[in-house]
């Protein structure tokens, strides 16, 4: 079964310094109907004014995965932990017993666009961490490209929730085979272009849940760019 959710229906805010666009419920956009798919809680994509950026604020208990598309991300959190992350570059904090963070576009010229996604953690009150990896497009090209899981598999960084991030990089025409399994749930997230499965055309900013799926098969209509969130 894939049920899809158009980029236009997402909840929106636009604050002049930031554009967000919500998937499931976040802040002031509450839709009962879409309060996060399985252990998957927040996926909001974020632009980012030049300058500017999210204050100190804390968290707890949620493992937190940046995805940068364009411009320079500055983290700091109180664990003393500084990094600036740029296109390619995956960040996993995890909040565990809590933390604070800030984020601002690292640029005064250009903008930032980022994915911020949130999922529920199996263990909770663990020590909060943090890691960064870089996954360029040769990564990811034509492939699907582990970024974050509880494994580590394929070189990703490794986060304490049931679940795994994949991104790729496909080829007008290209085609790839995920065998999810008919115990496992998955989310589509397209970045750019568009792309084909199950029939259902996605285009950028759509999304879709995923279940009952033994095996995803995904075809490029364009050149994209999507993730793929395999779920508990």
């Amino acid at each position: 079964m894939i049920t899809h959710r158009p980029a236009e229906d997402r909840g929106h805010a636009n604050h002049g310094w930031l554009n967000a666009t919500h998937s499931f419920s976040f802040a002031g956009y509450h839709d009962p109907a879409h309060m996060g798919f399985r252990k998957l809680r927040v996926l909001n994509e974020d632009r980012v004014q030049a300058g500017t950026g999210f204050g100190e604020h804390p968290h707890d208990n949620m493992e937190i995965v940046t995805y940068v598309i364009e411009g320079a991300l500055a983290h700091k959190d109180s664990t003393g932990h500084t990094a600036t992350l740029t296109r390619g570059d995956v960040q996993v904090m995890t909040a565990g017993s809590g933390l604070t963070h800030s984020e601002f576009n690292a640029s005064k010229t250009d903008e930032l666009h980022l994915l911020q996604i949130w999922i529920y953690p199996e263990q909770k009150d663990t020590p909060p961490g943090h890691a960064e990896a870089h996954f360029g497009v040769d990564r990811k090209q034509n492939r699907l490209q582990a970024l974050a899981s509880s494994d580590g598999r394929d070189g990703s960084l490794t986060f304490g929730a049931d679940a795994a991030i994949y991104a790729s990089l496909l080829k007008a025409g290209e085609q790839i085979v995920y065998p999810l399994g008919d115990d496992r749930h998955g989310w589509l997230q397209i970045v750019s272009g568009k792309l084909e499965v199950g029939g259902l055309q996605l285009r950028a900013g759509d999304g879709a849940a995923l279940s009952e799926e033994a095996s995803l098969g995904m075809r490029a209509k364009t050149d994209c760019e999507f993730l793929l969130f395999d779920l508990a």
